[in-house]
């Protein structure tokens, strides 16, 4: 009995450590600083360098994990568990076929920069595409990002002609669609026209600092989808019980 509790406990803790996303906004800040320095439009630049777009000018990183002796079944399983528990949201999972042994999630990151320029101030949001293969010993992840999701506000530059009583500063909380603040719009941004792979870019610090945060996350999801398949969501998943 005492070892049923635990393994609940665990389970639980396990779960609340994962809500909604696989990292939160402030702590993917933290890790994209440590990794890549506080240097947003160097470390891009180095980064743009590194990265190339696939044939639909997407952000596209591809990785196979290997787990020996874990058939097809238990992989499904494993990484059914992890996506449930992850990513809560119920519309966020576009496909989980299990005879196809496919999963693909779609779920926001919101707010990953929010940026004051000259005339606008800028809150980026993103939507990556994550697919996940699954057969015999092996998994495949697929992460894809083809645009930052923008809510623009045009009374929250350093220069807007718009009085300090009505500036909204960017209210990044509004809800989608909301066209209640005529101060406020969304647009879509195609990364591969904005900064690092156009260098003449108007929206340069934010695209900047949009990219690292967004090749920082799928640094994330790729590292906990491999903690996941290769020791399991609370590490005593077995047929042990």
């Amino acid at each position: 009995m005492k070892k049923n509790v635990i393994t609940l406990l665990l389970a639980v803790m396990a779960c609340l450590s994962m809500q909604a996303q696989v990292m939160k906004t402030a702590d993917l800040e933290k890790y994209a600083k440590q990794r890549y320095g506080e240097k947003w439009l160097d470390a891009a630049f180095t980064l743009g360098r590194t990265i190339q777009l696939d044939k639909n000018e997407s952000i596209t990183f591809q990785e196979v994990i290997n787990a020996p002796g874990k058939n097809k079944q238990q992989l499904y399983v494993t990484l059914n568990y992890w996506v449930t528990a992850t990513f809560k949201d119920k519309q966020a999972i576009t496909l989980n076929d299990k005879d196809a042994g496919c999963i693909i999630v779609s779920s926001t990151l919101s707010n990953i920069v929010q940026h004051t320029g000259t005339l606008n101030s800028y809150s980026v949001s993103i939507t990556p595409v994550i697919r996940i293969d699954i057969k015999d010993e092996r998994v495949r992840v697929t992460y894809t990002v083809q645009n930052y999701d923008i809510l623009a506000d045009v009374s929250g530059g350093w220069l807007s002609p718009i009085t300090s009583d009505e500036r909204t500063y960017g209210d990044s909380k509004r809800k989608k669609d909301d066209k209640t603040n005529s101060n406020l719009y969304d647009d879509q941004w195609e990364i591969a026209r904005h900064y690092p792979f156009v260098q003449s870019d108007p929206q340069k610090r934010t695209c900047a600092k949009a990219l690292v945060m967004t090749y920082a996350y799928s640094n994330a999801v790729l590292d906990k989808i491999e903690e996941a398949v290769k020791h399991g969501i609370v590490g005593n998943e077995d047929d042990d019980w």
